[in-house]
């Protein structure tokens, strides 16, 4: 299961459903190992039906399928699991709904948050941001490679990096560990989502 966490593609909110299942499509065709559905302007029927539409693709080639916030989207959906925010149900909350088959991941941005995390019996958990984003500036600030291995040492649980994650700036999470990494723009922004996903995956592997 640890290796299911180690490329996830988050979804971009913006655009139309269907750039954005032609783009995952290709991502998965890269390497992708799971996709985090990510669309807060959706209604409720209207992100199930974007799940359910994702779901034979992510099941031919092995990934996890996996919903942001809304437990019960992912129950209707037949998702692999669910993503939890700050402001979603509790961790023990969303367990009880979803039972112990189902995975459940967890955003964090300080280490004791993704100690709390792993108590509590989450899968994995998201730490961010690393690197400077567009999409938390002025929000929060960056973390920094050194916090990422400090929120990742002696953690069984796996710690994706979120943030600025791209081909170029991977590379500068090495030297420590690296379990996972959470990308949004790395890999739909590119012009060739399919062989941004294959190369993140390669360096990944190739880095182990």
């Amino acid at each position: 299961m640890r290796n299911r966490f180690r490329l996830m593609l988050i979804t971009d909110p913006a655009g139309p459903p269907e750039a954005l299942l032609a783009g995952v499509r290709a991502a998965l065709r890269g390497g992708v190992t799971a996709v985090q559905v990510r669309r807060p302007q959706d209604s409720a029927r209207e992100l199930y039906d974007l799940v359910r539409a994702l779901r034979p693709a992510t099941r031919a080639a092995g990934a996890l399928l996996i919903v942001n916030d809304r437990v019960d989207v992912a129950l209707a959906a037949g998702a692999d699991g669910v993503h939890l925010k700050a402001a979603s149900l509790p961790l023990a909350t969303a367990r009880k709904l979803l039972g112990a088959a189902r995975v459940i991941g967890v955003s964090t941005h300080e280490e004791r948050e993704v100690a709390s995390a792993a108590a509590g019996g989450a899968d994995y958990a998201v730490f961010g941001p690393v690197f400077p984003t567009p999409s938390k500036e002025g929000i929060l600030e960056f973390r920094g490679a050194t916090r990422y291995a400090a929120a990742v040492a002696g953690q069984a649980m796996p710690v994706l990096a979120l943030g600025g994650i791209s081909r170029e700036t991977l590379p500068g999470l090495k030297p420590g560990p690296v379990p996972g990494v959470a990308v949004i723009r790395g890999i739909l922004a590119d012009p060739d989502p399919e062989a941004a996903a294959r190369e993140l995956r390669r360096m990944l592997e190739e880095g182990r």
